[in-house]
């Protein structure tokens, strides 16, 4: 019994120690790494949710910026854009429904007009970002 025991365990060990020398080779398309550069230069120009709470002329979408410090919720971020023909004014770069709902219940008070939106990405086309996927 004692014979079957040992020949067991130098069985197990020598398994063991086998299996764990065995190097994976993986072999990958080299179009995958510049793929993933590619994603992640996209991504980085992707805002998912805004808050508007101001479209129409200039000077009124600018006094909206100068007060923005006063408000409460003046930890968050302001931008003036223009799309033709009117000047927006949006608030914050939230990331979740949720999140963003919460904003909009303190903006509303002082902005019944205001809503949550995504903006369009701004993804810029350049010939050294192009990469052919079809051979």
């Amino acid at each position: 019994m004692n014979k079957i025991i040992t020949y067991l365990s130098i069985f197990f060990l020598c398994a063991n120690s086998f299996s764990q020398s065995q190097l994976a080779q993986v072999n990958q398309d080299s179009r995958i790494d510049s793929l993933l550069k590619l994603k992640k230069e996209i991504n980085k120009n992707i805002f998912d949710l805004k808050i508007q709470i101001y479209s129409g002329e200039r000077d009124k979408a600018l006094e909206l910026i100068a007060n923005h410090d006063k408000d409460d919720y003046s930890n968050t971020n302001i931008e003036l854009v223009y799309e033709t023909p009117n000047y927006k004014v949006w608030i914050g770069d939230f990331y979740t429904q949720l999140e963003a709902d919460k904003k909009l219940l303190m903006i509303k008070k002082k902005y019944p007009e205001a809503f949550i939106f995504r903006p369009k990405p701004k993804i810029e086309n350049t010939n050294s970002d192009l990469i052919e996927i079809n051979q």
